[in-house]
């Protein structure tokens, strides 16, 4: 249950809280939470308790929208609880009480949070939008090009008459409302073209690398990217360079620009809000606050330095960060290449279609409509072979079978090459082989740095070989002790007979002789003693080694 006195998390604190806005369209009950979402989304400044909630989804409980027994009003309750709990919903005021007794009954009311608002939104857009390819509105490029004139001309005039006859002016404050108007309205009109572009080239990629397109669709395809996507990139081109040349003009004055249009609102009289700040009971701050203050206030487009930032970055680029008109080009280019590559591949009578999609599909028709007998024909005349048990190699494991059939039988891999072009030999040109003298400079000095360590650890069992239990054997020296102890080991065929094993380089031999049970032969080392039970362990030292040659029984 909520309670009053802890009000759920602010989504506007941290980006995990404004992402679990989203908990409610994965959640088994999203279909109620959807509908729910939808009644308060649906009109302005929504108030509702859990009663008017679940005669709405009565309804739509009638009409198979949701579950059954969703409408029931614990069951409503529950789900408003949660929706407050993910941040959608905020609890306000309790419903009207005449006594105590209906006042601890009373139940709260509840009105939908304004990030919560944007992601519904979102979602009904997301479920009515087409599937196929979104128009590109064409026109709007040159109002972009012809509305950034107009502020231009708007500004200038509202800076003369400002110094003119001042800012409180009449003249004034109607040019500072018709600049408003038009700072709006281009970015506006910028945020549609941008998505349409953005979802054109989306769908768009999604298209022009399918294998298995019908002969009517590489036609349509075809078209769109011949004459559409040709003719988007050529208008954004053309109109690119006024824009561009626009642009720098305003950023010229864009602090006497932005001044104006949100510097002092209230004086201004252009209609916008104050910018109120603060940062009170909101937990983490975002990312765009600024001196520990957050805005409370969502200014409208145009209004901040970073939206004429990102409106400038989409037709101008910079070192390292290429602009969308660059990006623009370098995906139609792409997109023409996938296309004509789809052309050939589908038209091209050398070569063999990867998909073979109308050939499969008819062979497929085929396979379907022959009776059994023939199936096993219509197979060996398709791929020229017979059943697998008479030309397949079977594996280790496996037993020829004669009355297992070749469509039980266990399948083979067939390499990519064999399958589609019936080539065994590898595609591809075979790499050449470079020297690398730093490398092998490199392997050499690590080779001569083991040879150091190996030399030395077998010095060191060399000197410890007289006393192998009061010896503190390193790591390597350990390492090169179990190696030959290992070898002497597999050179015994039991218990009761002897093992050697030699190091070939420097001639120091391990031998293991069978001992009682119960002596212990131990060898000492930095990770402790090792007990070798019912064996004794002699290390012999070659004559190249030097001398000092010795033995040890243990």
């Amino acid at each position: 249950m909520l309670n009053d006195a802890d009000p759920p998390p602010r989504p506007d604190g941290d980006a995990d809280a404004r992402l679990r806005l989203y908990g409610y369209l994965t959640a088994p009950e999203r279909r109620t939470y959807v509908a729910v979402m939808r009644l308060f989304t649906s009109t302005l400044l929504a108030d509702l308790g859990a009663g008017e909630v679940a005669a709405a989804l009565a309804a739509a409980e009638r009409n198979g929208e949701v579950d059954e027994g969703e409408s029931r009003l614990d069951t409503v309750i529950d789900r408003l609880e949660q929706l407050a709990r993910w941040g959608n919903l905020v609890p306000g005021r309790r419903e009207p009480a005449a006594t105590i007794a209906e006042f601890t009954r009373s139940r709260v009311r509840y009105q939908v949070a304004k990030l919560a608002m944007r992601v519904q939104r979102d979602v009904d857009d997301m479920l009515t939008v087409a599937e196929g390819a979104r128009e590109v509105s064409r026109e709007l490029l040159p109002a972009i090009e012809h509305g950034l004139a107009d502020i231009d001309h708007t500004l200038a005039a509202l800076l003369d008459a400002e110094q003119g006859r001042g800012p409180a002016d009449a003249s004034a404050r109607t040019l500072r409302e018709q600049l408003a108007q038009q700072v709006t309205t281009l970015f506006l009109q910028h945020d549609e073209f941008a998505a349409a572009v953005r979802d054109f080239y989306a769908y768009l990629g999604s298209v022009i690398a399918r294998y298995d397109l019908a002969p009517a669709e590489m036609a349509g395809f075809k078209h769109m990217l011949l004459e559409y996507v040709e003719l988007i990139a050529e208008d954004v081109l053309r109109h690119s360079e006024p824009i561009v040349g626009r642009l720098g003009a305003l950023n010229r004055r864009r602090g006497l620009l932005l001044e104006r249009l949100g510097g002092d609102a209230a004086e201004a009289g252009a209609g916008g809000l104050p910018g109120i700040t603060g940062s009170g009971g909101l937990g983490p701050l975002p990312p765009g606050s600024r001196g520990g203050q957050i805005e409370l206030i969502e200014r409208a487009p145009g209004r901040r330095a970073a939206d004429w930032d990102g409106l400038a970055g989409w037709f101008i680029g910079g070192p390292g960060r290429p602009s969308e008109v660059d990006a623009l080009r370098e995906a139609t280019s792409r997109a023409i290449t996938a296309l004509l590559t789809n052309v050939k591949r589908a038209t091209g009578a050398g070569g063999v279609d990867p998909g073979r999609r109308r050939d499969l599909l008819a062979l497929a028709a085929r396979f379907d409509a022959a009776a059994p007998e023939d199936a096993h024909d219509l197979y060996a005349s398709v791929f020229g072979l017979s059943s697998a048990r008479h030309l397949g190699m079977a594996g280790d494991d496996d037993g020829l079978r004669p009355d297992l059939a070749w469509h039980t039988g266990g399948r083979v891999e067939v390499e990519v090459n064999v399958r589609t072009r019936g080539e065994r030999a590898p595609g591809g040109q075979v790499p050449r082989v470079t020297d690398d003298p730093l490398g092998r400079a490199a392997l050499l000095d690590e080779e001569e740095r083991r040879r150091g360590r190996r030399t030395a650890a077998v010095a060191e069992l060399t000197a410890s070989a007289p006393d192998l239990a009061a010896a503190r054997l390193s790591s390597d020296a350990l390492e090169v002790f179990c190696e030959l102890l290992t070898l002497a080991g597999a050179d015994r065929d039991g218990p009761e007979e002897r093992g050697s094993a030699a190091d070939a380089v420097t001639g120091l031999t391990l031998r293991l002789e069978p001992r009682p049970a119960g002596e212990v032969a131990r060898i000492g080392s930095v990770f402790g003693d090792l007990e070798l039970h019912g064996v004794a362990v002699r290390v012999d030292v070659g004559e190249g080694m030097g001398a000092g040659a010795a033995g040890s029984d243990r």
